[in-house]
């Protein structure tokens, strides 16, 4: 049979296989499940890892460690924990469990269905690990320093603040607030909790965060294999809302002695690991003092020679998580590359870097070297994460779990394809696109344009709930990486600083055009939504131009004065701007608010009451002068939310919100909740 005709037969049958299938829904988000935390045992023999499932109709969700044993072997799952590790035998698993909102720490015999709870420590136990002597556990807390490790004292500091008759923050320097806290005099410590005696010991003391925060959490310390020192992330200098100088600090935990590793080094320095061998230290790092987005690398610091060797300079892309290799002669690492994260090999004596998983998104790995096999949790567009391990010796993939399965076999989960639009630079920009369920050629859809936030970050071919409730509601879906996106090497990074609604613009509007003439797209039925600096270019869309039919905006920027004032890392707008609005003009030049009399487009406006990044303030400005320019738009805030909402509690809102407004200026399906209803939670009633 001729290969065209064979070609044909196989799109007609995926065709029929996808007509087969349901179009995918917001309740389907909530079918998925959402799976994490892998953890091996010593022997190799038992993996652990994390299955999270949700109850649309109650706002709730369920987290439970789960087992995967190779001798066949079942262990009864442990239902509401996070956060689980093997002891050093591999017979008991720890880990937290929240008791009246607070984490605390457990242990239970795998052979056992017996719960031993280990601590009760007033402020929360988080990223706990055992020591590889098995003899302690260190963990981090956020506490008032003066109290360090004495659960009491903290307490009654806590409930006075919350319940007494004076009810205030005070500070006398910045942060005031971070992410979604006020900081209220308290910081992060590492503390170590003795498993013989059950004595918590506070190991780094004084008014400092250490480790360093990290959005989306991270442990940022080790232990040394002898379980005699700890190496952690800690950020001590005088401005730490103005600097991203965090460092490597070195203790010995006996005698208390504490060396700074990274001291020369004025920019960014964290998340270390030692070697096996106990001989050195593996570090991230980035070169450009207060740049949060510059190149990060990978290096090891050489504990006898205190030296410092660069890993990665010939890499330009950053890398994200990292590994020793058992024998500590090799790093297994991912880097963000042109829409996936690929896992690769260095090896330190020779240099050598080798490709070992191409072209996936290995969204993160564990090394189970007693069987030569790596265990990494993977995602497309059209596929759910699931577990993976591979086979180094004959490079064999083999999936692990099937969490998902059920809904894959009866909802049309679609997939993406990727265009290359070349744009007035000479460069080309990468972008995906979804095409809506039951696509039918010749027929034209509607578009939705989504620009991501960071601003310096990736969209990738992995799983989310926009790329399959939009397609499902008959959507095109579009997201590009334009100029300001990772994995397209450094300098195409770097090339949004300064320049925010300049040439990233410019590329979504040569996009724009591509996408108009693709054969599918209605050019009359265009409409964008945006998160974060994406919401930031929702709002510069309005100033700049009148194509989109709507608009989503979300956690956005929009007036850049007011913004640097009201955020709390103030690094990221002195870099993104080149100083502060008193002595900069591109506070002005990129502000959305000072283009007022351009706007004319229906926006929807999203963003959260507790979001310190982009206040909330920031998008009442907005609203208040849509409004009084008399142009249809709407407004919800998320009342316990911050930057990232809540994704059981307020997404579902924030999906049928999208729905409604694409449908009522694009004509695709229509939504299927009322949002009033939503919010007043008689909508699953």
């Amino acid at each position: 049979m001729k290969p065209f005709i064979l070609a044909f037969i196989s799109i007609l049958f995926l065709n029929l296989t996808f007509a087969q299938k349901r179009p995918f829904t917001i309740s389907d988000l909530y079918k998925i499940k959402s799976i994490s935390g892998a953890g091996i045992s010593k022997s190799g023999q038992v993996m652990c890892f994390l299955v999270t499932n949700y109850n649309l109709t109650e706002g709730k969700s369920n987290t439970s460690v789960v087992f995967l044993s190779k001798s066949g072997n079942e262990y009864k799952k442990i239902e509401k924990a996070y956060s689980p590790f093997f002891s050093k035998d591999g017979k008991s698993i720890f880990f937290i469990a929240y008791k009246k909102g607070v984490a605390q720490l457990y242990k239970r015999e795998l052979n056992d269905t017996a719960i031993v709870k280990l601590t009760d420590f007033y402020t929360g136990i988080n990223f706990p690990k055992l020591s590889p002597d098995g003899n302690y556990i260190i963990f981090q807390s956020k506490v008032f320093p003066e109290c360090g490790a004495d659960s009491e004292a903290n307490k009654k500091i806590s409930q006075s603040m919350k319940n007494g008759p004076i009810q205030a923050h005070l500070s006398d320097k910045l942060f005031v607030r971070h992410w979604t806290e006020y900081v209220d005099g308290k910081f992060n410590h590492i503390f170590m909790l003795n498993l013989k005696t059950k004595k918590i010991t506070d190991l780094t003391p004084g008014n400092w965060n250490s480790p360093t925060f990290k959005a989306g959490g991270g442990s940022q310390y080790d232990i040394s294999p002898d379980s005699k020192y700890l190496v952690f992330e800690s950020k001590r200098v005088e401005n730490p809302a103005e600097s991203t100088n965090s460092d490597l600090f070195l203790l010995n935990i006996k005698t208390k002695e504490l060396i700074n590793l990274t001291k020369k080094n004025l920019a960014w320095d964290g998340e270390p690991k030692f070697s096996p061998d106990g001989k050195k230290i593996a570090f991230k790092f980035q070169k450009i003092p207060n740049y949060e987005s510059d190149r990060f690398r990978l290096a090891i610091y050489d504990l006898k020679t205190k030296e410092i060797k660069v890993l990665t300079e010939e890499i330009d892309n950053w890398v994200s998580e990292f590994e020793w290799s058992a024998n500590s002669k090799e790093i297994y690492f991912t880097i963000h590359e042109k829409g996936y994260m690929p896992l690769l090999k260095i090896n330190l004596t020779s240099n050598k870097v080798d490709r070992i998983i191409k072209n996936k998104v290995v969204s993160s790995f564990k090394l189970n070297e007693k069987f030569n096999e790596i265990i990494f949790l993977s995602s497309t567009v059209g596929n759910p994460y699931e577990l993976y391990s591979l086979n180094e010796r004959n490079k064999k993939i083999t999936q692990l779990t099937f969490v998902n399965q059920k809904i894959k076999n009866e909802v049309d989960i679609r997939p993406a394809e990727s265009i290359w639009v070349k744009t007035k630079t000479g460069e080309k920009i990468h972008v995906f696109i979804v095409k809506p369920h039951n696509f039918i050629k010749g027929k034209k859809y509607p578009l939705v344009l989504n620009v991501h936030g960071g601003p310096q970050y990736q969209w990738m071919d992995s799983f989310r709930g926009d790329w399959q409730i939009y397609p499902g509601s008959g959507y095109v879906l579009a997201f590009p990486n334009p100029h300001g996106s990772t994995g397209y090497g450094q300098k195409f990074t770097k090339a949004i600083s300064e320049d925010w609604g300049g040439l990233v613009f410019d590329d979504l509007m040569q996009i724009t055009d591509s996408l108009e003439n693709l054969d599918y797209v209605d050019p009359e039925r265009i409409g964008a939504m945006g998160w974060s600096y994406g919401g930031y270019m929702m709002n510069w869309f309005q100033a700049k131009t009148k194509r989109f039919k709507c608009l989503v905006s979300m956690m956005g920027l929009y007036d850049m004065n007011s913004f640097y004032g009201v955020t709390e890392e103030l690094w990221f707008p002195e870099f993104e701007f080149a100083g502060t609005p008193w002595n900069s003009p591109l506070y002005k030049k990129y502000s959305p608010s000072n283009y007022v009399s351009n706007f004319s487009t229906p926006t929807l406006i999203i963003t959260g009451e507790r979001d310190y990044r982009v206040p909330y303030t920031q998008s009442l400005y907005y609203f208040t002068v849509l409004q009084k320019l008399k142009i249809a738009s709407r407004l919800i805030v998320f009342k316990n939310d911050g930057h990232w909402p809540s994704h059981i509690k307020s997404m579902p809102l924030y999906y049928n919100a999208h729905l409604e407004w694409f449908h009522k200026y694009l004509g695709g399906k229509k939504a299927p909740y009322d949002s009033k209803k939503l919010i007043r939670n008689l909508a699953f009633k």
